[in-house]
């Protein structure tokens, strides 16, 4: 009897032995059954502005919360999108997978999603195949929709009931950028990759962080970029360099760290921002400096203020519907800066638009008290006047710009009395 019991006993034993081990064997661990969730860190921008030349730039990088799922343990995160925004079986697509707490999307990316749903820079057409037109007479295209994105996070099958935290759905505003017609490229004063670069950010007041007024800083040497530049140091004191005004945000840029890296000495006045794009920080006494970036020597420098040419004035302005940066109006009057004897020029913008009219005046602090130059003012002293140019008859018989909408190089020549377009 007393060796049955022992041979029981030894069985149970064996027994719940082999089921600790095989419990051991497939542990899982607990969480939370409910997650609380995810949220979206970044702030996005009103606008993305797509196009196939900045299709490897960066468009938006998605940086998110790490959500609570109760054990210390790996998480997988999914960044979808949805053409319609339903995210439903049928509607949803991934753009990348990871298991860290953010995820890039290029320009290229969101371009191909565009074009998915239907977004192109082609001319609209009818059901003939004729291109559509406005009551205008301008050309329509479908080029401008919305992006919808949200990413979701779980911890695939290592715990119970697979829990899953999901974001609201973000939606994003994307434009492709219409292909306008070549017509006469503007020429810059030197040999530059870009014709000028474009400074913008709270550190350049007449620009601020917006693209109403982006300070133009143009190409006057070989691949050397200077002007004069209004700086401020009130507030953040940052920016950075642009080199295309009509991308806007989706144009590439370059900031500090980009000049550190590739060897420039740059100005004391300036310094890393340190803020989430590593923006220039413009650190000196507000003022206006004459601000050179020399891409041969590799040098940023600010310096005193500067007449680059030996001219009455400093510079001229433009304000005009003509000049449709500047507008009927003071907030942002275009400069046509000094840059040699007698001679003003620059890259301006130029649109027939709404009378296509405009005129030249002296003190943009003075504004409607300036002395200003109409088309007469020139003509009556035997200007030679580019034939893109005529009098608009107008009350103040202001010049009328008569060519294709688009960027030019303006010479306003005194010595040698001419005004020409490039």
């Amino acid at each position: 009897m007393r060796n049955k019991i022992s041979i029981l006993i030894a069985g149970l034993i064996l027994t719940f032995g082999f089921t600790a081990c095989t419990d051991d064997d497939n542990f899982r661990f607990q969480t939370n059954e409910e997650v609380d969730q995810i949220t979206f860190l970044n702030e996005f921008l009103p606008e993305y502005v797509l196009s196939e030349e900045t299709a490897n730039n960066n468009a938006e990088r998605f940086i998110w919360a790490t959500p609570d799922f109760g054990a210390p343990t790996a998480i997988n995160y999914v960044l979808e999108t949805s053409q319609n925004g339903t995210f439903e079986d049928d509607d949803l697509e991934v753009v990348a997978t990871s298991t860290e707490t953010n995820a890039s999307v290029s320009i290229g990316d969101m371009l191909s999603l565009a074009n998915d749903k239907g977004l192109s820079n082609s001319q609209l057409e009818d059901e003939e195949g004729n291109p559509v037109f406005d009551e205008n007479e301008e050309p329509v295209f479908n080029n401008e929709g919305e992006l919808f994105f949200r990413v979701r996070a779980d911890l695939g099958d290592n715990a119970e009931n697979t829990p899953e935290a999901v974001s609201e759905v973000t939606t994003l505003n994307v434009r492709i950028l219409i292909e306008t017609e070549e017509d006469d490229s503007p020429e810059p004063s030197g040999d530059c990759e870009f014709d000028q670069l474009w400074i913008v950010g709270a550190g350049v007041p007449d620009a601020g962080w917006g693209w109403d007024s982006p300070v133009q800083l143009l190409c006057t040497g070989d691949n050397v970029y200077s002007g004069n530049v209004l700086f401020d140091s009130d507030g953040d004191g940052n920016f950075r360099f642009f080199t295309n005004a009509d991308e806007q945000w989706s144009s590439p840029s370059y900031n500090f760290p980009y000049f550190v890296e590739e060897g420039f000495t740059i100005d004391p006045v300036f310094e890393d921002a340190e803020d989430g794009d590593n923006n220039f920080l413009f650190t000196g006494e507000t003022g206006v400096y004459f601000l050179e970036i020399d891409f041969v020597n590799q040098t940023i420098t600010v310096g005193p203020e500067q007449v680059e040419g030996n001219c009455d004035l400093d510079q001229l302005w433009l304000v005009g519907a003509g000049v449709p940066d500047a507008g009927w109006g003071w907030d942002s009057p275009v400069q046509l800066p000094c840059t040699g004897d007698n001679v003003y020029s620059g890259n301006v913008n130029f649109s027939p638009d709404n009378d296509g009219n405009f005129r030249f005046f002296e003190d943009a602090d003075l504004q409607w008290d300036s002395p200003s130059y109409n088309f007469p003012y020139f003509a009556d002293d035997s200007f030679t006047i580019d034939p893109l140019f005529q009098d608009a008859e107008d009350g103040d018989n202001n010049f009328q710009f008569i060519g294709d909408a688009g960027t030019y190089f303006l010479t306003v020549d005194m010595e040698n009395k001419t005004i020409t377009l490039e």
